[in-house]
Protein backbone atom coordinates (compact mmCIF):
# COMPACT_ATOMS: atom_id res chain seq x y z
CA UNK A 1 0.00 0.00 0.00
CA UNK A 2 0.62 3.50 -0.82
CA UNK A 3 2.51 6.02 2.24
CA UNK A 4 0.35 8.41 0.38
CA UNK A 5 -1.56 9.26 -2.15
CA UNK A 6 -2.18 12.34 -4.86
CA UNK A 7 -5.66 14.20 -5.35
CA UNK A 8 -6.05 12.30 -8.77
CA UNK A 9 -5.25 8.98 -7.02
CA UNK A 10 -7.82 9.40 -4.07
CA UNK A 11 -10.68 10.60 -6.52
CA UNK A 12 -9.77 7.14 -8.64
CA UNK A 13 -9.53 5.46 -5.28
CA UNK A 14 -13.48 6.44 -3.86
CA UNK A 15 -15.16 7.44 -6.69
CA UNK A 16 -15.80 10.79 -6.28
CA UNK A 17 -14.39 14.35 -8.33
CA UNK A 18 -11.02 16.09 -8.00
CA UNK A 19 -13.68 18.69 -7.36
CA UNK A 20 -15.42 17.14 -4.37
CA UNK A 21 -12.40 16.88 -2.49
CA UNK A 22 -11.09 20.45 -2.91
CA UNK A 23 -14.43 21.16 -1.53
CA UNK A 24 -14.18 19.19 1.53
CA UNK A 25 -10.85 20.36 1.95
CA UNK A 26 -12.50 24.03 1.79
CA UNK A 27 -15.01 23.36 4.18
CA UNK A 28 -12.35 21.77 6.85
CA UNK A 29 -13.43 18.08 6.81
CA UNK A 30 -10.31 16.75 5.23
CA UNK A 31 -7.07 18.99 4.59
CA UNK A 32 -4.27 16.48 3.79
CA UNK A 33 -0.67 17.51 3.84
CA UNK A 34 1.38 19.34 1.18
CA UNK A 35 4.22 18.59 -0.86
CA UNK A 36 7.31 21.05 0.58
CA UNK A 37 9.10 20.82 -2.67
CA UNK A 38 5.66 21.15 -5.16
CA UNK A 39 2.76 22.05 -2.79
CA UNK A 40 1.18 19.16 -4.09
CA UNK A 41 -1.27 17.46 -1.73
CA UNK A 42 -0.30 14.17 -0.13
CA UNK A 43 -3.28 12.18 1.45
CA UNK A 44 -2.35 10.05 4.58
CA UNK A 45 -4.27 6.21 5.11
CA UNK A 46 -5.49 8.61 8.24
CA UNK A 47 -6.80 11.00 5.77
CA UNK A 48 -8.19 7.70 3.46
CA UNK A 49 -10.51 7.05 7.02
CA UNK A 50 -11.69 10.38 7.41
CA UNK A 51 -12.59 10.75 4.14
CA UNK A 52 -14.67 7.22 4.39
CA UNK A 53 -16.21 8.68 7.49
CA UNK A 54 -17.19 11.94 5.50
CA UNK A 55 -18.81 9.88 2.51
CA UNK A 56 -20.58 7.61 4.96
CA UNK A 57 -22.73 10.59 6.33
CA UNK A 58 -23.41 11.95 3.33
CA UNK A 59 -24.70 9.37 1.88
CA UNK A 60 -27.01 9.23 5.55
CA UNK A 61 -28.32 12.04 4.33
CA UNK A 62 -25.82 14.60 6.87
CA UNK A 63 -24.93 17.99 5.41
CA UNK A 64 -21.94 18.94 4.96
CA UNK A 65 -21.73 21.76 7.69
CA UNK A 66 -23.24 18.96 10.61
CA UNK A 67 -20.29 16.56 9.60
CA UNK A 68 -17.14 18.19 11.84
CA UNK A 69 -18.71 17.10 14.98
CA UNK A 70 -19.53 13.75 14.00
CA UNK A 71 -16.03 12.52 12.40
CA UNK A 72 -14.27 10.29 14.62
CA UNK A 73 -11.22 11.14 16.38
CA UNK A 74 -10.42 7.81 18.09
CA UNK A 75 -10.24 3.95 17.20
CA UNK A 76 -12.93 3.33 19.47
CA UNK A 77 -15.75 6.29 18.29
CA UNK A 78 -15.06 5.04 14.59
CA UNK A 79 -15.70 1.76 15.18
CA UNK A 80 -18.64 2.76 17.07
CA UNK A 81 -19.51 4.97 14.40
CA UNK A 82 -19.63 2.24 11.35
CA UNK A 83 -21.08 0.10 13.43
CA UNK A 84 -24.04 2.49 13.81
CA UNK A 85 -23.43 3.06 9.76
CA UNK A 86 -23.52 -0.44 9.17
CA UNK A 87 -26.81 -0.84 11.35
CA UNK A 88 -28.33 2.11 9.02
CA UNK A 89 -27.43 0.71 5.74
CA UNK A 90 -29.13 -2.61 7.17
CA UNK A 91 -31.84 -1.38 7.72
CA UNK A 92 -32.08 0.55 4.13
CA UNK A 93 -31.19 -2.65 2.48
CA UNK A 94 -33.96 -4.41 4.16
CA UNK A 95 -36.31 -1.71 3.48
CA UNK A 96 -35.41 -2.05 -0.40
CA UNK A 97 -35.55 -5.59 -0.26
CA UNK A 98 -39.55 -5.67 0.69
CA UNK A 99 -40.03 -2.63 -2.16
CA UNK A 100 -38.06 -4.75 -4.73
CA UNK A 101 -40.54 -8.17 -3.43
CA UNK A 102 -43.51 -5.97 -3.52
CA UNK A 103 -42.76 -4.49 -7.02
CA UNK A 104 -41.47 -7.97 -8.40
CA UNK A 105 -44.86 -9.61 -7.11
CA UNK A 106 -46.94 -7.05 -8.22
CA UNK A 107 -45.21 -7.59 -11.38
CA UNK A 108 -45.86 -11.03 -11.65
CA UNK A 109 -49.82 -10.98 -10.60
CA UNK A 110 -50.62 -8.26 -13.67
CA UNK A 111 -48.87 -11.06 -16.12
CA UNK A 112 -50.96 -13.56 -14.58
CA UNK A 113 -48.48 -15.90 -13.58
CA UNK A 114 -49.12 -15.64 -9.80
CA UNK A 115 -52.02 -14.53 -7.27
CA UNK A 116 -51.71 -11.53 -4.76
CA UNK A 117 -52.98 -11.51 -1.85
CA UNK A 118 -54.39 -8.08 -1.35
CA UNK A 119 -52.18 -7.73 2.36
CA UNK A 120 -49.19 -8.16 0.65
CA UNK A 121 -49.77 -5.06 -2.29
CA UNK A 122 -49.03 -2.93 1.48
CA UNK A 123 -46.82 -4.86 2.91
CA UNK A 124 -43.81 -2.90 1.65
CA UNK A 125 -45.01 0.18 2.75
CA UNK A 126 -46.60 -1.21 6.27
CA UNK A 127 -43.27 -2.48 7.31
CA UNK A 128 -41.52 1.04 6.17
CA UNK A 129 -44.10 2.66 8.42
CA UNK A 130 -43.64 0.74 11.15
CA UNK A 131 -39.66 0.80 10.28
CA UNK A 132 -39.98 4.79 10.48
CA UNK A 133 -42.26 4.90 13.61
CA UNK A 134 -39.72 2.68 15.57
CA UNK A 135 -36.54 4.79 14.61
CA UNK A 136 -38.46 8.01 15.36
CA UNK A 137 -40.29 7.60 18.35
CA UNK A 138 -39.78 4.02 19.46
CA UNK A 139 -37.74 4.92 22.46
CA UNK A 140 -40.35 7.08 24.19
CA UNK A 141 -43.39 4.90 23.22
CA UNK A 142 -41.66 1.69 24.73
CA UNK A 143 -40.41 3.59 27.83
CA UNK A 144 -44.10 5.24 28.47
CA UNK A 145 -46.58 2.28 27.32
CA UNK A 146 -44.21 -0.83 27.46
CA UNK A 147 -42.90 -3.29 24.50
CA UNK A 148 -45.93 -5.77 24.81
CA UNK A 149 -48.28 -3.02 23.77
CA UNK A 150 -45.53 -1.18 20.91
CA UNK A 151 -45.21 -4.56 19.39
CA UNK A 152 -48.87 -5.14 19.67
CA UNK A 153 -49.50 -2.01 17.58
CA UNK A 154 -46.53 -2.65 15.09
CA UNK A 155 -48.87 -6.48 14.54
CA UNK A 156 -52.32 -4.66 13.98
CA UNK A 157 -50.64 -2.25 11.70
CA UNK A 158 -48.82 -5.32 9.78
CA UNK A 159 -51.68 -6.95 9.77
CA UNK A 160 -54.15 -4.47 8.15
CA UNK A 161 -56.14 -5.26 5.13
CA UNK A 162 -56.06 -3.38 2.17
CA UNK A 163 -59.25 -1.63 2.73
CA UNK A 164 -58.34 -0.76 6.38
CA UNK A 165 -55.09 0.80 5.03
CA UNK A 166 -56.66 2.93 2.56
CA UNK A 167 -59.26 4.15 5.29
CA UNK A 168 -56.68 4.71 7.68
CA UNK A 169 -54.84 6.62 5.60
CA UNK A 170 -57.62 8.46 4.04
CA UNK A 171 -58.71 9.50 7.98
CA UNK A 172 -55.22 10.80 8.64
CA UNK A 173 -55.63 13.46 5.72
CA UNK A 174 -59.25 14.04 7.02
CA UNK A 175 -57.46 14.91 9.98
CA UNK A 176 -54.94 17.35 9.07
CA UNK A 177 -57.43 18.79 6.87
CA UNK A 178 -59.64 19.82 9.60
CA UNK A 179 -57.12 20.39 12.38
CA UNK A 180 -55.62 22.90 9.75
CA UNK A 181 -58.93 24.94 8.90
CA UNK A 182 -59.53 24.67 12.49
CA UNK A 183 -56.25 26.38 13.26
CA UNK A 184 -56.71 29.07 10.56
CA UNK A 185 -60.43 30.00 11.90
CA UNK A 186 -59.41 30.13 15.27
CA UNK A 187 -61.48 27.70 16.94
CA UNK A 188 -62.53 26.68 20.47
CA UNK A 189 -60.63 22.96 20.55
CA UNK A 190 -62.85 22.44 23.77
CA UNK A 191 -65.83 23.04 21.43
CA UNK A 192 -67.93 21.38 19.21
CA UNK A 193 -65.31 21.34 16.29
CA UNK A 194 -62.53 19.67 18.71
CA UNK A 195 -64.97 16.94 20.22
CA UNK A 196 -65.44 16.27 16.28
CA UNK A 197 -61.47 16.09 15.33
CA UNK A 198 -61.09 14.30 18.56
CA UNK A 199 -63.52 11.56 17.77
CA UNK A 200 -61.85 11.41 14.18
CA UNK A 201 -58.45 10.64 16.02
CA UNK A 202 -59.57 8.46 18.06
CA UNK A 203 -60.48 6.50 15.11
CA UNK A 204 -57.06 6.46 13.55
CA UNK A 205 -55.48 5.07 16.48
CA UNK A 206 -57.93 2.91 16.81
CA UNK A 207 -56.73 1.03 13.47
CA UNK A 208 -53.34 0.33 15.40
CA UNK A 209 -53.79 0.36 18.72
CA UNK A 210 -54.74 -3.07 20.15
CA UNK A 211 -56.86 -1.71 22.95
CA UNK A 212 -57.93 2.09 23.34
CA UNK A 213 -58.38 3.86 26.72
CA UNK A 214 -58.71 7.30 27.49
CA UNK A 215 -55.74 8.01 29.33
CA UNK A 216 -53.64 6.34 26.72
CA UNK A 217 -54.76 9.07 24.36
CA UNK A 218 -54.24 11.84 26.52
CA UNK A 219 -51.04 10.62 27.35
CA UNK A 220 -49.93 10.57 23.20
CA UNK A 221 -51.48 13.90 22.96
CA UNK A 222 -48.81 15.18 25.62
CA UNK A 223 -46.05 13.81 23.66
CA UNK A 224 -47.32 15.73 20.80
CA UNK A 225 -46.40 19.07 22.49
CA UNK A 226 -43.51 17.81 24.13
CA UNK A 227 -41.30 16.53 21.73
CA UNK A 228 -40.94 18.29 18.60
CA UNK A 229 -40.69 15.18 16.25
CA UNK A 230 -44.27 14.86 17.10
CA UNK A 231 -45.13 18.01 17.13
CA UNK A 232 -43.61 18.27 13.67
CA UNK A 233 -46.36 16.31 11.94
CA UNK A 234 -49.58 18.23 12.95
CA UNK A 235 -48.04 21.70 12.84
CA UNK A 236 -47.79 21.34 9.37
CA UNK A 237 -51.09 21.32 8.82
CA UNK A 238 -50.82 24.73 10.54
CA UNK A 239 -48.95 26.98 12.92
CA UNK A 240 -50.07 25.97 16.26
CA UNK A 241 -51.62 22.33 15.25
CA UNK A 242 -49.87 20.26 17.68
CA UNK A 243 -51.46 22.21 20.43
CA UNK A 244 -54.93 22.35 19.46
CA UNK A 245 -54.89 19.05 18.99
CA UNK A 246 -53.19 18.17 22.03
CA UNK A 247 -55.97 21.09 23.70
CA UNK A 248 -59.17 18.83 21.89
CA UNK A 249 -57.52 15.62 23.15
CA UNK A 250 -57.89 16.66 26.92
CA UNK A 251 -60.68 18.41 26.80
CA UNK A 252 -62.61 15.66 25.07
CA UNK A 253 -60.82 12.37 25.45
CA UNK A 254 -63.16 9.91 27.56
CA UNK A 255 -66.44 12.57 27.67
Amino acid sequence: MANSYSIGEVAQLSGISVRSLRFYEEAGLLIPARDERNGYRSYTATDIDRLQDILLLRHLGVAVRDIAPLLSTTPAERRAHLAHHLGELKAERDRLERLIETVEKTIEHLEGNTAMEDNEKFEGFKRELVEENEERHGTEARERWGDDAVDASNRKMLNMSEQDYDAWQALDAEILDALGRAVHDNANPAGDEGARICELHRRWLGYTWPAYTPAAHRGLAEMYVADERFSSYYDCAGAGGAAWLHDAIVAHAGV
